[in-house]
């Protein structure tokens, strides 16, 4: 039986090597987000840290004016810091979805090849079953012609 051969076998190749590529693109940004909210997630704990610390142990008894600055100064720096993040985090974002769309065009345009071949899988696969019916009724034709052929040559009416 002969093997079918899809001719765009080499585009399927291309398309699914497109897919992975644009996977790992998104991959790399995904990572650079979980890397920010990582950043952004210990800054919050060590400003909600130092405030505890502040509240336990330097509001108490006689007030350290210069640590209290320093601690305003501590926590309007890691404001602008978090803020920064957060223009990082949204410029990423940006980037995520853009990345996500070319994916998913991606995987569109992989199906289609994939939904054509297999439409053509199936075709191929019909002609193959009327070859082989046809070549059935050739085989059963010539064993009625060759029945009919020695019941005549035997006499037999």
């Amino acid at each position: 039986m002969p093997k079918f051969e899809f001719q765009l076998d080499g585009v399927l190749r291309q398309r699914k090597h497109a897919e992975q590529q644009r996977q790992r693109e998104l991959a790399v940004i995904q990572l650079q987000m979980t890397r920010l909210k990582a950043d952004l997630d210990q800054m919050d704990r060590a400003v909600r840290d130092t405030e505890q610390d502040m509240r336990d142990n330097r509001l108490i008894g006689r007030l350290d004016l210069s640590y209290l600055a320093a601690h305003r100064r501590f926590a309007f720096s890691m404001q602008r810091k978090a803020m920064a993040l957060a223009e990082q985090m949204a410029a990423i974002q940006i980037k995520i979805n853009e990345a996500q769309r070319n994916l998913s065009e991606a995987v569109k345009g992989r199906k289609a090849i994939e939904k054509l071949r297999e439409k053509q899988f199936e075709r191929w696969r019909e002609a193959q079953a009327r070859h082989e019916i046809l070549e059935l009724d050739e085989v059963t034709i010539q064993m009625v012609r060759h029945r009919l052929e020695s019941e005549q040559q035997a006499g037999v009416p």
